[in-house]
């Protein structure tokens, strides 16, 4: 049996929500952890922010949050400790790590390995301390390792790269040939463009005047149509790429009302809408439409392990590069600016280097 002794370090500076509420988030010194029996300790050289992040921050987000705790649950680093009970990990091992740090095991979601939805859940960065630190401490069930050929920067960012593939592949069954409309270029919105473009999507992203640098980026990563809906109208010019039917499927990725309501005008009778964005609160939407159109509507929340090994699977063989999505890399000190860039749209994603 391989493992280290228990190391216990000093202090160490860490981006703490350290109580609900709005705002209420630091750099705090924060006891470096040390990983116990069947966990592992992560020296963490990336980590991405998320816009759930930004829920955190402003207390809008119905997963659990408990502080004081360290945020961030898109992480990249290397081993340097391993607990005891630990065998199949090393240390200087790069590696990414899963946000269901804890799950009850037994309940019939884990028995399906949908333990994404185990109601004793425990996520990194909102009830676990997460990776905006030097440090972060996770089981060795969420671990998984890097190829070679990805960097620690596209490994962070494995975990939004598989809330794709569960959302896109294993929920909604995006199929070669599809019409995919995709509201909202933000991160999610151009992963999800380069996950259905893998799946043979024909795919048309749609955004609006401020996010024309985003849609430009998107023609960049293979989109096959953009569409500026402060310009044009996005159902009639879905409509005609689609001889009048519209899209097969609607990603909506936005996470803002406007792009339910506009996802539920673009897709066509019997098709699919699947929710990626996260909305912070309830809104009024025309509902009947599911019933009109015989639509399949489909929801996700985080993802599971099959579909962190295709998002590896797919940035190891080249099929999707996250680093292509990647805008600004900025040290963990600079976390306010680089929230507040995010917030205004003023990036694509952020990384930050603790």
């Amino acid at each position: 049996m391989r493992f280290r002794k228990r190391v216990r370090g000093g202090n160490m500076q860490a981006l703490v929500k350290y109580q609900l509420g709005e705002g209420n988030m630091e750099l705090r010194e924060m006891p470096e952890p040390a990983a116990g029996p069947g966990q592992i300790k992560i020296a963490v050289q990336a980590a991405g922010i998320c816009g759930s992040d930004l829920h955190i921050y402003h207390q809008s987000i119905k997963i659990p949050i408990v502080p004081p705790v360290v945020t961030g649950h898109e992480l990249s680093g290397r081993v340097v400790e391993v607990g005891e009970g630990v065998d199949d990990v090393r240390v200087g091992d790069r590696v990414t790590a899963e946000p269901s740090a804890v799950i009850c095991g037994k309940c019939r979601y884990c028995r399906i390995e949908s333990y994404n939805l185990c109601p004793q859940r425990r996520v990194v960065g909102y009830s676990w301390n997460g990776g905006f630190a030097p440090y972060c401490v996770v089981p060795r069930r969420c671990i998984h390792r890097l190829p070679e050929n990805i960097s620690f920067e596209a490994g962070a960012l494995t975990e939004p790269l598989a809330c794709c593939v569960h959302a896109i592949i294993e929920m909604t069954h995006v199929a070669a040939g599809d019409f995919v409309a995709i509201t909202g270029p933000g991160p999610i919105g151009l992963l999800a463009l380069m996950v259905a473009k893998a799946e043979g999507g024909i795919v048309c992203l749609c955004g609006t005047s401020r996010d024309r640098a985003r849609l430009a980026r998107a023609r960049e990563l293979g989109a096959d149509y953009t569409v500026n809906i402060d310009e044009e109208d996005a159902g009639s010019r879905v409509r005609s790429l689609t001889d009048g039917y519209g899209a097969d499927v609607v990603l909506e990725a936005s996470g803002f009302p406007g792009g339910g309501r506009l996802g539920l005008d673009l897709v066509r009778k019997q098709g699919k809408f699947t929710q990626m964005g996260l909305y912070p609160g309830p809104f009024e939407i025309d509902f009947v439409q599911i019933a009109y159109k015989e639509l399949q509507v489909t929801g996700f929340l985080a993802q599971k392990r099959s579909a962190w090994e295709r998002a590896l699977r797919l940035m190891a063989y080249g099929r999707v590069d996250p680093r292509s999505v990647i805008s600004h890399e900025m040290p963990l000190a600079e976390w306010r600016p680089a929230f507040e860039m995010f917030e205004r749209k003023e990036s694509l994603k952020v990384v930050l280097k603790p």
